[in-house]
């Protein structure tokens, strides 16, 4: 047990005794987590077929077996599915259609892990890629990064008309594809790296938890400028809900297929053209890696994929609280996976099963919380974070009373807690986990989270442990048995993240007003300007001293809150420690304190993505998993667009300070 697993374990249970986190946290145990990961972890479950149907309805009828309230929240989304695939080196030197030249897409079948032969598993696959048959010359791309994209042509590497072999890293797979399409590439291979999670990190699977020479990643490709069903943007994607023409969808167009790192091997192997200068750009390969194939060297590849509406759904069970008032504190993790998903997702599933489990059972008991929680199961968040999109856009107006959203994605990888959140709650999450502020870091993009946050204004955390060596991620041996080996056979991990999870839960639902901190919000977004004017003074770049010169604007503008955000979170502890302070003020505190993330909202959106309402964080538009500060202003193609965004940024200072003071200028 690491030191920082251990401190904060100790941490957790120095609550007072009566408390009802004390209660929760008592109630948690690893031999029932290990039953939920056996129980949901029994058979593959990708989004939409029937193993992902049987999953829904077992988690339903736990939450019901528990005494919740229930409902099977259904919806209707474009998803894709593999029909063929082939991937094979076609050069002179290789038979045009031999064995020899095929190349394997498929995990192989081990006997210490029965489970990777299911007949349900897949070849690899990328959902949404474009189907097409295609043969070309082969260029190397690093980690298809648009960085990557722009140092080939600098360099004089044609990629049009090429296929692209990246490695995995660096940023969202779906970048990758786009950045290579429009790059004019004819199609994409995408392979693990054994210097990320292969024989270079340690032993291979099965023996030991890293990738072996076979394993793939498989994984959704959109990049559209909003997420959720791609069909039908700002709305819930209903049975009957108007779409959008699948045509005008700007879906991958491209076929894309990836590879074991044993594949990728048998066609680098044979590139022969400029060997890469630059050290960033090898990988663990024992082989040189080369930008160019050389006319010598053909790769023929074939992807055939259907799209199709199909039906799949969230599963969102609540236990009602004593104060009646419509407030909530909801926890989330998706259920879907593209096999059996013990790590993904079912490391987080797992968890948010257990904490349903002890807040039902504290509630039979007598010890019900203040607030309600909801327990949200989605659907189809590897598809791009669809289920729980589809919910905030069907139920945005309801969510006034929700005080914040506790993202569980593949939560238990490790001995390490860590957490993220929204700046107006790292101060409640640092203290009610025992984790050392520092720790708690901004939350950033690509789960189920980001409905809340860019969308609803709904403050939220992301939990997790981390630091188990290996990775099975998206492939056919993500299963109980690897993760056993990799994570452990206690559940130590699962168990300190679920006690960690029920901690912050109650610290939020048992306050009598929100615990925020607009004092925090308004520091992030200073400290976000002033990074920004850093890199203007450093740069010759007439755009980045526009940016700058706006930054510091905003900057003044928020700094200019500095003693109202002082005075409201004085009264926010003061409400929350003294209870002689009455009802009424505490009611009218708490409304606004719920207020202060939706002061962010902009029902504009961010330039060019509107689905991204706020203003102060957005995901980062070229990496997918990262999220970027000030989006308007980060990402602003000229003066003028650095000026607008400034603009709206002061309307949400002052959307803040109307928020935290109860007056309007």
């Amino acid at each position: 047990m690491s030191k920082i697993f251990a401190c904060t374990l100790a941490s957790l249970m120095l609550a007072p005794p009566d408390s009802l986190s004390t209660a929760l946290i008592s109630r948690i145990d690893a031999g029932s987590l290990r039953q939920w990961h056996d129980l949901l972890g029994s058979e593959p479950h990708i989004a939409g077929t029937d193993g992902d149907a049987r999953e829904v309805r077992r988690i339903d009828l736990a939450f019901r077996q528990m005494g919740l309230e229930v409902e099977v929240d259904e919806f209707w989304a474009y998803l894709a599915y593999p029909v063929a695939a082939r991937v094979e080196i076609s050069s002179p030197s290789e038979p045009a259609a031999g064995r020899r030249g095929v190349l394997p897409i498929i995990e192989r079948n081990l006997a210490e892990d029965p489970s990777a032969a299911h007949p349900d598993l897949t070849w690899g696959w990328n959902a949404y890629s474009g189907s097409g048959e295609v043969e070309a010359e082969v260029v190397y791309a690093n980690y298809g990064t648009r960085a990557d994209f722009e140092r080939l042509l600098e360099l004089g590497v044609e990629v049009k008309g090429k296929i692209v072999v990246a490695r995995y890293g660096g940023n969202f797979r779906g970048f990758k594809a786009r950045f290579a399409e429009e790059a004019g590439a004819a199609g994409l291979l995408m392979y693990i790296d054994p210097a990320e999670s292969g024989f270079a990190r340690g032993t291979v699977y099965p023996v030991g938890p890293w990738a072996n020479d076979t394993c793939i990643q498989r994984g959704a490709v959109g990049t559209l400028p909003y997420p959720g069903d791609p069909l039908t943007p700002m709305v819930k994607a209903t049975k009957d809900a108007l779409r959008v023409d699948e045509a005008v969808v700007d879906l991958p167009r491209i076929p894309i297929q990836p590879i074991g790192y044993g594949s990728a091997a048998q066609i680098l192997s044979k590139m022969k053209g400029r060997e890469v200068a630059d050290a960033s750009w090898k990988g663990g390969l024992e082989l040189p890696y080369r930008l160019e194939g050389g006319e010598e060297l053909r790769v023929r590849m074939k992807v055939e994929q259907k799209r199709e509406v199909r039906q799949c759904a969230n599963v969102i069970a609540r236990l009602k609280g004593t104060r009646d008032d419509g407030s909530s504190v909801i926890i989330g993790c998706h259920h879907d996976a593209w096999g059996f998903g013990a790590a993904d997702p079912l490391a987080g599933t797992i968890v948010l099963m257990e904490a349903a489990k002890a807040f039902s059972q504290c509630a039979r008991e007598g010890r019900r919380p203040a607030c309600d929680i909801v327990f949200c199961a989605w659907g189809a968040e590897e598809y791009g974070i669809i289920g729980s999109t589809e919910w905030i856009e069907g139920c945005r107006g309801d969510l006034g009373g929700a005080r914040a959203y506790l993202n569980l994605d593949m939560a238990s990888m490790g001995p390490n807690l860590g957490a993220s959140a929204s700046s107006s709650l790292k101060g409640i999450v640092a203290s009610a986990s025992g984790l050392e502020r520092p720790r708690v870091g901004t939350i950033g993009a690509g789960s189920d989270h980001i409905g809340f946050v860019f969308h609803a204004g709904v403050p939220s955390i992301g939990i997790g442990a981390s630091g188990a060596p290996g990775t099975a991620y998206h492939s056919n041996y993500d299963t109980t048995a690897w993760y056993r080996k990799a994570v452990g056979e206690d559940y130590a991990s699962a168990s300190i993240v679920a006690k960690a999870t029920l901690a912050i839960a109650a610290a939020i639902s048992q306050a009598r007003v929100c615990p925020v901190s607009a004092g925090d919000t308004v520091s992030d977004v200073v400290d976000a300007c002033v990074r920004l004017i850093d890199a203007g003074a450093s740069s010759a770049d007439p755009l980045a001293r526009a940016r700058a010169d706006e930054a510091k604007r905003v900057a003044e503008c928020f700094a200019a809150l500095a003693s109202d955000c002082r005075a409201f979170d004085a009264s926010i502890e003061a409400a929350n420690a003294d209870p002689s302070i009455s009802s009424e003020v505490a009611q009218k505190l708490d409304a606004a304190a719920r207020s202060l993330d939706r002061a962010t909202l902009d029902e504009r959106g961010v330039p060019g993505r509107p689905w991204y309402r706020n203003l102060l964080l957005a995901s980062d538009k070229d990496s997918g998993y990262a999220a970027t500060a000030l989006p308007g202003l980060t990402d602003a193609v000229n003066a003028e667009a650095a000026m607008a965004a400034g603009d709206a940024l002061c309307a949400r200072a002052e959307a803040i300070r109307r928020t935290i003071t109860g007056t309007s200028r």
